[in-house]
């Protein structure tokens, strides 16, 4: 390895808490990094309870290589574990940390612990000893394993088997008959050695893990502490300590809560607890992780001295508990302050990154369903952040954005950037403030994504970073409240670590969405819609032919204007004319070349085409800085939106309207209206407005009758000409 001197790290792994798997591994990376066997030796001498000489260098000559090798990044690990930490100065993260990880959970000084003098009981009682211990870690039903036989290897004392098929209750009620003789009920043993005890239940089969019926409490032990710093820093952490027994050596054993349903839990949970000990400077046993691992029965006669215990329920009374105290005193949340210290020097707010709509450093959710042209949309906003002009309605601020492409291939995504820019008509200028980051086929959950985004992204000053579709990176399931708060959460951390704002989009959910309220139309838990600071969601609305034939008419008007006015024929037509297809086409087809108008025929077909395969779009907001916006209407006109100027769309309601579940308009009819039936409404309607507006004259005015209707000019002018019994001349309007 050649950042790290492995023979440094070692420094930070004890031998002595290492089982015989992770002795080996030590020295196969050891090996496999071009170190010695000697400084293999050198690092297992430190544990003299097992070193024997000779015999690494007796492994070593088996370590022939691997497909799979163990390499430097198990010590790397191995260190980390034991306090190490890289680049201790730099704030950097690592590649896959976890953004918002606790940096060490540190939170006793390791300098300023002070020893902490055992309680030793002063009578002995070795029988009320075990009860005492039965009685707080067993159920009475419950089956309990001891051992009081032993065997010698190499001068060490190991146990046997044991006895497994007694429960809690019949061992104490033994003990309470046996007047004092302790070795009547659990048999002889050697003073020499000592006797155990499992702390979980068992089944009565067996000692093994799979033998244990409750995961409810793990062993906490150190060989190499002194005893009193051992139960000081026990205290200190407040473990939900159950029972601590002194172990008649050099180690207190305590019986920690752990309440785990099952192994995989309980294997986490005391994950857990060693990492907290060991990075509070208990030098942990990591030998202890087994559920029916054996501890230190009290109430014995060891080598001339007492296994004995010491405590019963001493810090936080459950696991529970204790993890939520070690977690909030090692939060990173700020410390609250008064509203009176800030009421004449408020802190300034965020720049508006959209006006009206989003701050810089903010999140922003795009909800639709497919083919609304979210993707387009977002790109949209990339391009105007780039450039700093206006999206949709809106100025944005100018800056350097990201776009994280994770559903297009790298030439299809950069193809609609350049496809964009020139539907819009701008000039790239800057587009040096465009980054994409293609990640299709290689997307991950987000909160794997999230460190390496920001790895990324660190130094690039980015002011926006654009995530286009979450569906391909939700950690969890997206209708879990809680699972989707963690995956929000992420964009926070991205937000908080960049300084950027985070847009993002997201699908409708099945079905019709006209009757529901705009934040409850996104799929998925209702995080989704309250976790940003803004939401702009995408609704279709359903056009009818009528509209449809309006817009192909202001097409071709504009089109039959614009050659016109190239060749200065513009004042030779009327404002009537202008607003009719029949009568542009006509003024071309008299003041043009006959060349030039085939091609403004040719170009009508094509504008026809294009108006018809539009959709219709309203955009609606749930904002959290700013005033709620009116709603923005708006057609898709491959590959851009474009803002309805002419409000011919604001009349119209949300496709399927009529058929949505939660549509005010089901509850009040039993069916949809037909096309005829809508249509005579309108013509009714019109002519009502009519007969009020013109008090007495013959005639009135498009303005009078929408003010009158309540409806847009263009809809007004819609509705009279679908009715055909008006005429419509410069604003005013009469009965034919």
């Amino acid at each position: 390895m050649k950042n790290e001197n492995l023979t440094e790290l070692l420094e930070y792994i004890n031998p002595a808490e290492c089982d015989y798997q992770e002795w080996v591994n030590v020295g196969m990376a050891l090996k496999y990094e071009g170190y010695s066997v000697s400084d293999w030796e050198r690092w297992s001498s430190r544990d003299t309870a097992r070193y024997h000489r000779g015999e690494c260098a007796e492994k070593w000559r088996t370590f022939n290589g691997s497909s799979s090798p163990v390499t430097a990044g198990t010590i790397v690990q191995m260190a980390k574990n034991g306090g190490w930490s890289f680049a201790k100065d730099s704030h950097e993260l690592d590649w896959d940390a976890e953004i918002g990880a606790k940096e060490d959970y540190v939170f006793i000084d390791k300098g300023w612990i002070e020893h902490e003098e055992l309680n030793i009981p002063t009578e002995w009682n070795p029988v009320q000893q075990l009860i005492t211990y039965l009685e707080t870690l067993f159920e009475a039903s419950e089956n309990v394993g001891y051992v009081t036989q032993s065997w010698v290897k190499d001068d060490r004392y190991l146990p046997s088997a044991g006895s497994y098929d007694r429960t809690a209750g019949q061992l104490i009620e033994e003990l309470n008959k046996c007047n004092g003789d302790l070795g009547a009920v659990i048999g002889d043993y050697k003073e020499e050695a000592g006797a155990w005890i499992r702390f979980n239940p068992l089944d009565g089969k067996g000692v093994k893990n799979e033998n244990v019926t409750e995961y409810r409490y793990a062993l906490v032990e150190s060989d190499s502490m002194e005893i009193e710093k051992q139960n000081a820093i026990i205290r200190e952490l407040e473990l939900p300590v159950a029972c601590l027994v002194h172990s008649g050596g050099k180690s207190l054993h305590a019986i920690v809560k752990i309440d785990a349903m099952n192994y995989d839990e309980y294997r986490k949970r005391v994950d857990y607890l060693y990492m907290i000990c060991q990075k509070n400077g208990f030098v942990i046993d990591r030998q202890n992780k087994n559920p029916s691992r054996l501890s230190r029965m009290p109430g014995i006669m060891r080598k001339g001295k007492k296994q004995y215990l010491l405590d019963t329920n001493i810090g936080k009374s459950s696991w529970s508990e204790w993890k939520e105290w070690i977690e909030g005193i090692n939060d990173d949340l700020p410390d609250t302050e008064s509203i009176a210290d800030v009421w004449d020097n408020l802190p300034e707010l965020s720049p508006p990154l959209i006006d009206g709509i989003l701050r810089q450093g903010h999140k922003m959710l795009i909800a639709g369903p497919s083919k609304a042209g979210k993707s387009y949309a977002l790109i949209e906003l990339c391009c105007a952040i780039a450039e700093g002009k206006e999206w949709l309605e809106w100025n944005c601020t100018q800056g350097k954005v990201l776009y994280v492409n994770l559903e297009l291939d790298r030439a299809s995504c950069l193809h609609r950037f350049k496809d964009v820019y020139m539907a819009l008509g701008w000039q790239p200028e800057n587009l040096e403030n465009i980054d994409v980051w293609n990640l299709r086929g290689k997307s991950i959950p987000m909160d794997k994504l999230a460190p390496k985004l920001i790895r990324r992204a660190n130094k690039k000053n980015y002011i926006a970073i654009v995530i286009d579709p979450i569906y391909k990176i939700i950690t969890g399931d997206e209708n879990s409240a809680d699972q989707m708060a963690h995956f929000c959460n992420q964009f926070d951390k991205v937000c908080t670590e960049l300084g950027c704002a985070v847009i993002y989009c997201h699908h409708h959910s099945k079905g019709a969405q006209g009757g529901k309220k705009s934040m409850d139309r996104a799929s998925g838990s209702g995080v989704f819609a309250r976790d940003p600071d803004a939401l702009l969601d995408f609704i279709e609305l359903e056009v009818t032919d009528e509209l449809i034939k309006q817009e192909q008419n202001k097409a071709v008007c504009e089109l039959c204007m614009d050659r016109l006015r190239e060749f200065d024929h513009q004042d030779d037509v009327s404002q009537d004319d202008m607003c009719s297809e029949k009568a542009m086409l006509k003024a071309c087809l008299d003041y043009l070349d006959n060349d030039v108008y085939e091609d403004i025929e040719q170009a009508a077909e094509t504008v026809r085409r294009d108006v018809q395969a539009r959709t219709a779009w309203r955009v609606e907001g749930t904002l959290r800085e700013f005033p709620k916006f009116s709603a923005l209407n708006m057609w898709f006109t491959y590959p851009i939106h474009k803002v309805d100027r002419h409000s011919g769309l604001q009349d119209i309601e949300p496709k399927d309207e009529f058929n949505s579940k939660n549509s005010s308009y089901k509850k009040n009819f039993s069916k949809r209206k037909t096309s005829k039936e809508r249509s005579d409404e309108r013509k009714e309607q019109i002519e009502t407005a009519f007969e009020a507006c013109r008090l007495g004259d013959k005639t009135t005015t498009i303005k009078a009758l929408a003010e009158y209707t309540e409806k847009s000019d263009d809809t007004v002018k819609r509705y009279l000409t679908e009715h055909g019994g008006f005429w419509i001349d410069k604003g005013e309007v009469g009965r034919k």
